[in-house]
């Protein structure tokens, strides 16, 4: 069996350029709402003194993560800001000293059992570094009595063009990569674990390869360079063979994902007690002449990463994220987020209009989860909550392969967006 998918240019231009800090912002804004799960409450207040690595934001909702500050400063305020799906929530406004230090808060955690290594894995604020943003500890908080897990797949795919973040995890912090598998390992009690690399990526198999040599419970594995090769149940089966039957997660197929920077970062915290406070991001672009990896704070304004790039004119479009699945913003006043692995910059951006669907198929043939959109668009725009149900568009991963290869440009992932929220809203009332 061998899943559908497609071939992009992988246009990563930055892949060869070490990660360097950004200049220090004069202010952060720290969202409340970090990840996938209900947002975080707002604990300092105008005025107050913070450190790096402070808890700043907390909630004790079972899907959450903590907030830290990412820099030493005053709280200036808390707003209210608008994120990229439109939605309000709190922020608090720091603005930074020069100086910076360590909030006396910041210390390795002890560990000397599974529910230990749990706890503090959700004291870091750990998110999906990927881009879904779904608290870490949560994934690793299963029964191990009722769920049947056995394998960790390290998800280094990085399958979107332009964002080389993840590979630069790999090639400048492939011994935390190791390091933290080997503690999942441990504290899970996980048999093995299986990352996987795309292979346009050489360097990178070759360094992970040669760094788990010693370790039989580890095994690196070359994909193929394919789109949405980094999607968790197409990794799952093109690693494992297993699979995810729709409604399922990963558990379900004896499977914990990670991205490898996750588990970078989970090392890092456990060794130093420092959590997650900043990222690494990929600037690039159509308009950048210098495409680079920068190491930001969270809650960056992306007018400072703008400020940071070397663009020869100023954009007309800025993604947060891939072409494929990434956010248009509108403001650039709008910060980092953790789950922010790219800013993408782009000019004379070119504008399509769609055309009646001529039947061709190519957007079937291109959906890794055998789902039909030319069908999903009809069933939507007739408001038709059954068919939608029929056709399973919940299974749909947003992954834009649909509307990439359509001869037509039609706006078929977008609109299965829309038919998700549409099915959410009929069957509430």
């Amino acid at each position: 069996m061998k899943l559908n998918s497609i071939r992009l240019p992988h246009l990563n231009n930055a892949a060869e350029r070490q990660s360097v800090p950004v200049t220090l912002p004069k202010k952060v804004i720290i969202s409340m709402s970090q990840h996938g799960g209900v947002p975080c409450t707002p604990i300092v207040s105008p005025g107050d003194h913070v450190d790096i690595g402070q808890l700043i934001g907390r909630n004790d909702a079972v899907i959450s993560a903590p907030v830290h500050s990412s820099v030493t400063g005053t709280v200036k305020e808390i707003v209210k800001i608008m994120n990229v799906f439109g939605k309000l929530n709190e922020a608090v406004v720091i603005e930074t000293e020069l100086r910076q230090n360590v909030s006396d808060e910041v210390k390795p955690p002890v560990i000397n059992s599974r529910e230990d290594f749990i706890k503090a894995v959700k004291a870091s604020g750990s998110v999906g570094l990927g881009g879904a943003g779904f608290p870490t500890y949560v994934k690793l908080n299963y029964d191990p009595k009722t769920a049947d897990i056995d394998t960790l797949v390290v998800n280094g795919a990085e399958c979107e063009p332009y964002i080389t973040s993840d590979y630069r995890t790999f090639m400048e912090e492939g011994e935390k990569v190791r390091e933290g598998i080997l503690l999942i390992l441990k504290y899970l009690g996980l048999k093995k674990a299986v990352i996987g690399i795309e292979a346009d990526k050489p360097k990178a198999i070759e360094k992970m390869e040669k760094l788990t040599a010693a370790d039989e419970a580890i095994e690196v594995q070359k994909l193929p360079s394919v789109y949405p090769q980094g999607a968790e149940k197409v990794l799952i089966f093109n690693t494992t063979g297993r699979t995810v039957k729709a409604g399922e997660l990963p558990m379900s197929a004896g499977c914990v994902v990670m991205n490898c920077s996750t588990i970078a970062f989970i090392y890092d915290y456990i060794k130093t007690g420092m959590p997650l406070v900043k990222r690494r991001i990929t600037v690039d672009g159509n308009i950048v002449n210098k495409p680079v990896n920068l190491i930001v704070p969270i809650g960056t304004p992306i007018d400072d990463i703008l400020s940071a790039a070397d663009v020869y004119k100023k954009p007309d479009r800025i993604l947060l994220g891939g072409p494929m699945m990434g956010t248009t913003i509108y403001d650039t006043a709008m910060p980092v987020l953790k789950t922010n692995n790219a800013v993408l910059l782009f000019g004379d951006t070119k504008q399509h209009s769609s055309t009646a669907c001529i039947r061709c198929g190519r957007c079937v043939r291109a959906c890794s989860m055998n789902l039909m959109p030319t069908e999903l668009e009809k069933a939507f725009d007739m408001k038709d909550a059954e068919m939608l149900k029929k056709l399973s568009v919940n299974t749909c991963m947003n992954c834009g392969a649909c509307t990439y290869v359509c001869p037509a440009k039609r706006n078929l992932a977008e609109k299965n967006q829309l038919a998700k929220a549409f099915l959410r809203q009929n069957s509430t009332k």
